[in-house]
């Protein structure tokens, strides 16, 4: 190739040497000599790039299919996981493991291995004996158990000599009682199946460290290496797998060929060298013809290509024939295109695309800038802001109507405080930077404007009442760095939150000692629930116009081995927020069925569920399985709910209030009036009791509109065939003025505080009707 364009090039020469007699020709031959070698050099380092291309375009793929191996083996081992994790949770399964039954194990297994298309099931004990299905003869249980032990469950065996994948689930009765492990052979066909998923063509193998010899032993994991083969030279990379085995130390090998991959580009470089010919050709013509007053606006323009890909802006003079001066033209309008995209994109990186404002990015790398300025002269004030039930506006109003709101108060924010820094962090989060504060200035002050800024009324369909939880730092003296900064505010708008709707809390030191508080008790929270250290309590249930108790609430209390009795008000916050109330309320009513099934007579027992613990999918099957096991008849079982479970899905919710009646069991809806919309909710289902919230009923001793409002829901409550209780009962009086207004039901102090299980059979034997009541019998 070269050979040629050297020959074209003398052919150009001689004939150019003939019109070289002027200024016009030598510019045209020097034209030609320097397109000739450019086309050479060009030539040469794009076929270099090509080679260097189609190497790394290789290296990537084999990169991607090592990806894309890890995540069809994860899959894999994920599906097997979740086949075994419903048998492991199964209540014959785990009733057969624990009775010791073979056969039925034998069978679950074999059923679990066809169901799940394994090569294996087998379960491996505490001691690590296993018990196998046909096709596991040759498994080490005892090999596997200290990775088991260890909490590992995913990783590589070894099945009758084969590498396999393996998926442990655990076997919890309620402790560790030994584990269910699917297996799955990883021979050459299964390797080869894998390997006709990747995108390109590779040779996947499976070998045990040990078993890399050669040039593939010098190749380090994640590293990819060239290496000689069979075909010609491989690209080669080893990843390391996870083994479930003691001295299993499992290798994917993937193997690329670079031959193949750089012979795709063979057509790539014949095209390359004819465009150099005809270029060469081209160029000898034009030159002729475009040899004057091209020079010098060539090579503005050059220059200015050069600086630019260094990244400085450049623009080019337009001057010479037409033709330069529109490429001039062109090149500058890319300059200022490609200006303006950087800055669109730019902005769109540090800017919220709803409000405008800046995004927490932004707003981080001011406050770092503001930080290096600070000290006791020059204050820097933050606040975080987060809009109070802005979730359940979106739910109930729209999302539309979210948005303006965030709109709005972005808006207002920016008029209020033009000064400041205002960020929009995400959802209905909000921060506020205020840097260079004089120890003259007031953050009180600031304080108190901001919460007249977020209290206010929303102008919509109908009009709303927005409020926000604020918590503030200020630097230097809440923080010495930025991150130091935001850790206070997070801290003082969680006590904000806390606090209730639209409080206001500075940063104080006190404020990290609650929060490792709260982390350790979080801790002991999980301990608990996983070795069962709750007791339930037991409130007792009155029945005015029966002048009896007929039924008790259970109330979960948490007997804390160094704290003592911790109260529900503090516990129970964290449960919601961890999700570990769904497995504390499964336990609730598992427990309180149990104890209500000894006692005398048809006394109900009701049990709290929370929000979290009604959108679960078990909550039917739990309480089925619980009236089950303790031989508690259903009617005697009464599920306690508050309305804020119908913020969301209600059709869901709907739909399992209603399985749950059909299994015979009562519904109450707790603190009736205190939430959304509770009329609608006696609507959509016929709850079988409502609970008057005790602030209506406290509220009847000091006259007003309380007696009224308790009176029109025992009269609502009877239309709708509903039974009443209220809550908070204290004294006498407010016994007598709930009998006058049609109450069915009292709960409180006066009857009796909440008592331990062991003492309801006496509080029954030795129930008496209140002083009241025995005056007016």
């Amino acid at each position: 190739m070269k050979a040629v364009l050297r020959r074209l090039t003398r052919l150009a020469m001689a004939s150019a040497g003939r019109r070289a007699r002027t200024l016009g020709g030598r510019i045209a031959l020097l034209y030609v000599l320097l397109l000739a070698c450019v086309m050479v050099a060009t030539l040469a380092v794009a076929s270099s790039g090509i080679t260097m291309f189609a190497r790394q375009a290789a290296e990537r793929e084999l990169s991607a299919n090592a990806r894309v191996f890890d995540q069809i083996i994860a899959t894999r081992q994920g599906q097997m996981a979740d086949a075994g994790e419903v048998v492991a949770r199964d209540f014959g399964f785990r009733e057969a493991y624990a009775t010791g039954d073979a056969p039925t194990l034998t069978s679950a297994i074999e059923t679990l291995r066809d169901r799940a298309r394994v090569s294996a099931v087998v379960i491996v004990h505490l001691d690590g004996s296993v018990i196998a299905s046909d096709g596991a003869n040759a498994i080490d249980g005892a090999a596997m158990l200290d990775r088991l032990e260890q909490g590992q469950d995913r990783g590589v065996v070894i099945l009758d000599g084969t590498h396999a994948l393996a998926a442990a689930v655990p076997i919890e009765m309620p402790d560790l009682a030994g584990w269910l492990v699917l297996v799955n052979r990883l021979g050459p066909e299964d390797m080869k199946q894998l390997a006709r998923l990747s995108a390109a063509e590779v040779q996947a193998s499976i070998l045990d460290r040990s078993q890399l010899a050669g040039s593939l032993a010098s190749v380090g994991l994640g590293e990819i290496r060239t290496i000689d083969g069979d075909g010609g030279q491989l690209l080669v990379q080893i990843s390391a797998i996870a083994s479930l085995q003691n001295a299993l130390q499992p290798r994917l090998v993937l193997a690329h060929s670079l031959d193949k991959s750089l012979a795709q580009y063979s057509r790539l470089r014949l095209i390359l060298v004819l465009i150099s010919l005809v270029g060469v050709l081209a160029g000898a013509w034009a030159s002729i013809r475009l040899s004057r007053g091209l020079a010098r606006p060539l090579q503005s323009l050059a220059e200015a290509t050069r600086a630019y890909g260094r990244g400085t802006v450049a623009k080019v003079k337009a001057e010479g024939v037409i033709e330069i001066r529109s490429l001039a033209d062109s090149f500058n309008a890319m300059v200022d295109a490609v200006e303006e995209r950087e800055q669109q994109v730019l902005h769109a990186s540090l800017h919220d695309s709803l409000t405008g404002l800046p995004n927490r990015r932004f707003f981080i790398e001011e406050l770092d800038r503001a930080v290096t300025r600070q000290n006791e002269r020059h204050r820097n004030f933050i606040a975080f802001i987060d809009v109070d039930d802005f979730k359940a506006i979106n739910d109930t109003m729209g999302h539309p109507v979210g948005d303006e709101i965030l709109r709005s108060l972005a808006f207002t924010l920016r008029d209020r405080f033009p000064d400041a820094m205002v960020a929009r962090f995400g959802s209905d989060e909000f921060g506020v930077l205020l840097g260079g504060l004089e120890p003259a200035e007031d953050c009180n002050s600031i304080a108190r404007s901001l919460e007249m800024v977020l209290g206010r009324t929303f102008a919509s369909d109908r009009n709303l009442e927005i409020s926000a939880c604020v918590g503030i730092a200020v630097g230097p003296q809440d923080g010495a760095s930025a991150n130091a900064l935001m850790t206070a505010a997070e801290l003082a708008l969680s006590r904000a939150r806390s606090e209730g709707k639209g409080s206001c809390h500075f940063f104080e030191p006190d404020l990290d000692a609650e929060a490792s508080r709260r982390r350790r008790m979080e801790v002991d929270l999980r301990s608990a629930v996983g070795q069962g250290d709750f007791e339930l309590h037991f409130q007792p249930l009155f029945s005015i116009s029966e002048n009896r108790i007929k039924g008790f609430e259970a109330l979960m209390r948490w007997p804390h081995a160094e704290q003592g009795m911790i109260s529900p008000v503090q516990f129970i916050p964290i449960a919601e927020e961890t999700g570990l109330i769904v497995q504390m309320g499964e336990w609730a009513i598992r427990e309180a069925c149990r104890q209500a099934a000894k006692w005398p007579g048809d006394a109900s027992v009701a049990v709290n569920i929370s929000p979290r613990q009604l959108s679960s999918e078990g909550l039917v099957t739990c309480v089925a399985q619980a009236l089950a096991q303790s031989g508690l008849p259903a009617s005697r079982l009464e599920l306690e709910i508050t309305e804020s479970v119908f913020i969301g899905d209600v059709d869901k919710t709907l739909k399992i209030l209603h399985s749950l009646q059909a299994l015979g069991v009562r519904v109450a809806l707790d603190d009736f009036g205190t939430g959304y919309s509770s009329l609608s909710y006696l609507r959509s289902f016929p709850f079988d009791k409502i609970k008057i919230d005790q602030s209506f009923v406290r509220a009847m001793s000091e006259g007003g509109s309380a007696n009224a409002i308790v009176r029109a829901i025992t009269t609502l409550a009877d239309a709708l065939g509903m039974v009443t209780l209220a809550e908070g009962v204290e004294t006498p009086e407010l016994l007598e003025a709930l009998r006058l207004e049609g109450c069915d039901m009292i709960q409180g102090y006066l009857i009796s505080r909440p008592v331990p299980g062991a003492e309801v059979q006496s509080l029954l034997a030795l129930q008496k009707p209140p002083q009241r009541l025995r005056a007016a019998g």
